[in-house]
């Protein structure tokens, strides 16, 4: 039986455990990447663990995400990122150098390569073959001190793609079609592969934004084959020498097949407030626009922004319509710029924003109130984009551009013809804005820069076999780690701060949780399926560690949240019957008993003291996971001899 590309690549990397679907198994990390929201805990856990000098082939820390500097602390983080990658052997990103996900894919990924990265979206590196993973900032700082990256052996499921796009449908709406058919949670447990004949029409660009909104789906990651096509952009890029054929064996075998054909596809966009409320853009036709963004990790290349720019050149958006450009990278600007393309989206009245994540992050740009924006990003979850009722709509390039020139949602295939546009056979190569680390003597003599706003990481408990603790918060489908730890201009400044940033925790759901955490001491939270999709922001676990949450109770998690609660030291548990879900009350006093001979067994009890009920749980936790629990979480685990 032969291999699937993502197989062969795990096979390649395996240091422990067998590739069976369900069991746990650790994997060598080559490179990995932080952005600056989630990488100043990273390199603060990095630190913790007394590693002189990354150990990976390679490690980036960028700027991307809190670049808005309203006040000194974004500032400082910076300075502290850097000085940190200066010391310890990382290359530095700098703010305005650009999206961590479209640099890497431009100047450092490599095909067959792992990547893991304190980012959910990590997995755009699939667009050219790479095994690339969203993690914990904990998970990261582990592989960086030459840890392994421990997962769950994913099923293997393969998309089919046959035909060719028409004008004006996108790979975009190639990732909402899928996202329809699987639901955001259709992916969970699962790496999908992209294939057959279809594949071969689209480019890098185009598979990387499939790979981005892979996310939305739950899976572990996405990944398409390394081809003609991966080398052709390799080589354009100026780094030919990276680029290895790969692809899965003719009898491999899938745990789920799904056929698209891609002439058959109309222009799709996701309406309020998940990326998979998918219809067609035609069903749509009329409603009125307020706002359009263009950009975002998942939408910012050359060649998006290049069809962007040709659709509006020698046209005037709508007066009622405020539009903005953020690309990519300091390469796409750089090239907009040099071959005019950049005058034709400013003489639109597009506002031209910084490289950099923003507003898909809520760092700015936020929509008027109760305003429909159409934005070309992966998210639309409610309040996200900085307006608590802004109704947010993910689209194309080109169906973003069709509502700007008309002030309603429009097909763009109204449009008329489509401009061509074809990607460069050279990039422009300038990396002055990526700062090599100091060599290993100098940096021995490098002082690491820290401003008054980075705090230390919060303490955790070590598990122990008797959990008494008060339902303080009641949760339900799809819960968000939005919900949980917002992020946005006002909320992100405070990412290296816990204590200050834990006032705004489930803000979101309920104002009032801080209050009540922090006066139930130890909390246990019940939610409903897919719990904490979404970013893999790690502090969707920390703050309310620090609050006192011990344990939470759900009819399903997703992957990455769930590994970031064992890493903090709280037990992420399953009701064996979902109804159960619907007996517990927010203030119950609930316990557990005989916790350790539960966790070796995969059933405890749950017990609602008020009502007598006793209420099955299960749970599949590792004997690393266990002992991660027991000692407190994986910074202690480590501290205690259980390694990286």
């Amino acid at each position: 039986m032969g291999l699937t590309l993502a197989q062969k690549i795990i096979k390649e990397h395996l240091v422990s455990g067998e590739m069976i679907p369900g069991e746990e198994i650790a994997l060598k990390i080559d490179q990995t990447l932080t952005q600056d929201a989630t990488g100043t805990m990273a390199y603060l856990e990095f630190e913790t663990m007394g590693v002189p000098r990354v150990k990976t082939e390679l490690s980036v820390a960028y700027i991307d995400h809190n670049t808005l500097q309203s006040g000194f602390e974004n500032a400082d983080d910076h300075r502290f990122i850097q000085s940190m990658a200066k010391k310890y052997g990382l290359y530095f990103s700098r703010p305005g150098n650009g999206i961590c996900h479209q640099v890497h894919l431009e100047r450092f990924g490599k095909p067959g390569k792992t990547l893991i990265g304190s980012d959910s979206h990590t997995p755009t590196g699939g667009g050219i073959g790479m095994l690339a993973m969203g993690a914990g900032g904990l998970d990261v700082a582990v592989a960086m001190g030459g840890g392994a990256y421990y997962i769950t052996m994913p099923k293997m499921y393969k998309v089919n793609l046959t035909g060719k796009l028409h004008d004006f449908v996108t790979a975009k709406d190639v990732s909402l079609e899928i996202l329809r058919i699987l639901s955001v949670k259709g992916g969970v447990g699962a790496i999908i592969e992209w294939g057959g004949e279809g594949v071969k029409t689209l480019s890098v660009p185009e598979r990387a934004t499939i790979t981005n909104m892979g996310t939305e789906l739950g899976a572990t990651t996405s990944i398409f084959p390394s081809d003609e096509i991966t080398k052709a952009f390799l080589e354009a890029q100026g780094r030919g020498e990276d680029y290895i054929e790969l692809r899965s064996d003719e009898d491999a075998v899938y745990d789920k097949v799904i056929d698209i054909d891609l002439s058959e596809l109309k222009p799709l966009i996701a309406c309020p407030h998940s990326p998979d409320n998918v219809v067609t853009v035609e069903s749509l036709n009329g409603t009125k626009v307020d706002q359009v963004c263009i950009g975002s990790c998942t939408n910012s290349s050359l060649y998006d922004m290049l069809k962007a720019a040709a659709l509006l050149r020698g046209k005037t958006i709508d007066p009622s319509v405020s539009l903005s450009v953020s690309p990519g990278s300091k390469q796409v600007l750089s090239m907009l710029a040099d071959c005019g393309a950049l005058t034709h989206i400013l003489a639109s009245g597009a506002r031209l924003l910084e490289c950099a994540c923003g507003p898909c992050i809520g760092m700015g740009f936020s929509p008027n109130s109760g305003g429909v924006s159409l934005r070309t990003f992966n998210r639309n979850f409610e309040g996200r984009s900085g307006t608590a009722d802004g109704q947010v709509y993910l689209v194309s390039p080109e169906t973003a551009v069709a509502a700007a020139l008309t002030g309603e949602i429009t097909d763009p295939r109204m449009l008329g013809d489509m401009p061509q546009v074809s990607m460069p056979e050279k990039f422009k190569i300038d990396d002055s804005a990526v700062i090599p680390p100091a060599d290993e003597e100098t940096a021995k003599t490098l002082e690491i820069l820290r401003g008054p706003n980075i705090k230390p990481f919060p303490d955790s408990i070590p598990q122990g076999d008797t959990l008494r603790a008060e339902l303080v918060l009641k949760v339900g489908d799809n819960i968000t780690t939005d919900h949980i730890m917002p992020a946005g201009a006002k909320i992100l400044p405070y990412r290296s701060n816990i204590p200050y940033l834990s006032r705004f925790c489930f803000g979101v759901c309920d104002e009032t949780f801080p209050e009540r955490a922090k006066a139930a001491g130890q909390s246990i939270i019940v939610g409903g399926n897919n719990y904490g999709q979404g970013s893999s922001r790690e502090h969707a676990a920390l703050v309310p560690l620090y609050l006192g949450l011990r344990a939470v109770v759900a009819k399903s998690f997703a992957r990455i949240h769930a590994a970031n609660l064992i890493n903090a030291g709280i037990m992420p548990l399953t009701f064996k019957n979902p109804d159960d879900y619907d007996s517990l009350s927010q203030s119950d006093m609930l316990s557990i008993k005989n916790v350790y001979e539960g966790m070796d067994s995969g059933n405890l009890v749950l017990t609602d003291e008020k009502t007598g009920k006793d209420i099955q749980l299960v749970c599949s936790f590792t004997d690393r996971q266990k002992a991660i629990l027991k000692a407190g979480g994986l910074l202690k685990y480590v501290g205690q001899g259980g390694g990286l």
